[in-house]
């Protein structure tokens, strides 16, 4: 892979896209992701605001980081008693 030409959220397939210089691509199926690291609905909400608005830093946090710790630290869920 070079470098990272493009980074889009693709609507129709659910899938953040990465297009390289050297004509690979990789696809992030954010389904399959959000099934494997999401409890409640606050992270849900935390992880589609990623995709629709930095999907850049979603695929950071997904490739390189720990989607988990990240969820737990930005994310704050109270139940009701």
């Amino acid at each position: 892979m070079k470098h990272l030409l493009s980074c889009e959220f693709n609507l129709d397939t659910a899938c953040v896209e990465l297009c390289f210089s050297d004509g690979s691509m990789v696809s992030i199926d954010t389904i399959a992701v959000e099934n494997e690291v999401v409890n409640n609905m606050y992270q849900q909400s935390e992880l589609d605001y990623l995709i629709y608005n930095d999907p850049a830093a979603y695929t950071y946090l997904i490739l390189n980081g720990d989607p988990e710790a990240y969820l737990k630290s930005v994310t704050q869920y109270n139940a009701v008693d």
